[in-house]
C-alpha cells in the first residue's frame, strides 16, 4: 500500500469518526452511528464518482466501507475517550480533507476533465459527504457558515491543477497547501466573512 494509500484510508478512519461523533450528540442507535460515519467518510467521493460517471470508489474496493465500520463502532463504544482527543482529531480532519481533495482533482484530470471540472471534483470530495452528514443530523452545514473549511480544499485543487511539477509532486504541493491553510483557519479561527442580519 502506498503513502498515499494510507494517508486516503486515514482520512476515510477520521471523517467516519466525525460523522459517528454526530451521532453521540443526536443519541442515536449503532445504525445511525454507521450511516452518520459513512456520509462524510464516502459520501464526497461517492457524490464524485456519479458525477463523473465511473464505478464508485467504494464498489471496486470494499476496503472503504471496512474501515468506515470500523470507526462507526469503536466511537459507538469509545465515544467518551475519542472526545477527550478532539484537538487531535481536529487536526487529522485538516488532512483528510487535504487529502481528499487532491485525490478528487487528480482522479478528474486522469479521466480527462479541464482544471475548472477538477477544483469542482476536489472540493467535492473534500466537503461534499459533510455537508449530508449535517443535513440528515438536521444541523446547519459547518462548511457553509463558520471556519475555513471549503477554501482550504479549493486552495489545494488549484495548486494541483496550475503545478507544472510531476503528478506525484503536484498532489504533494495541493495536499500541502490545503493544509496548511486548514491548519491556518484552526489556529487563528479564520472564517470567510458572513452577512449580518439586520
Amino acid at each position: 500500500m502506498s503513502l498515499l494509500e494510507i494517508l486516503d484510508h486515514t482520512g476515510v478512519f477520521v471523517f467516519a469518526i466525525t460523522g459517528a461523533l454526530v451521532a453521540v450528540r443526536k443519541e442515536m442507535d449503532i445504525f445511525g452511528f454507521v450511516v452518520l460515519a459513512l456520509m462524510p467518510a464516502v459520501g464526497g467521493g461517492t457524490l464524485r464518482d456519479i458525477m463523473l460517471d465511473v464505478p464508485v470508489f467504494w464498489i471496486v474496493d470494499n476496503t472503504y466501507l471496512f474501515v468506515t465500520l470500523a470507526a462507526a463502532i469503536v466511537t459507538f463504544f469509545a465515544h467518551r475517550l475519542i472526545q477527550r482527543l478532539s484537538e487531535l482529531l481536529t487536526w487529522l480532519d485538516a488532512l483528510g480533507l487535504s487529502v481528499f481533495c487532491a485525490i478528487g482533482c487528480a482522479k478528474a484530470l486522469e479521466l480527462g476533465y479541464g482544471p475548472v471540472v477538477a477544483v469542482v471534483m476536489g472540493v467535492i470530495t473534500a466537503v461534499a459527504g459533510g455537508i449530508v452528514r449535517d443535513v440528515i443530523a438536521n444541523e446547519s452545514p459547518l462548511v457553509l457558515h463558520k471556519e475555513v473549511y471549503a477554501t482550504a480544499a479549493f486552495a489545494g485543487s488549484v495548486v494541483f491543477v496550475v503545478s507544472p511539477m510531476p503528478d506525484q509532486v503536484s498532489l504533494l504541493a495541493a495536499i500541502i497547501t490545503a493544509f496548511v491553510v486548514r491548519g491556518l483557519g484552526i489556529t487563528f479561527g479564520l472564517s470567510l466573512p458572513t452577512v449580518k442580519h439586520s
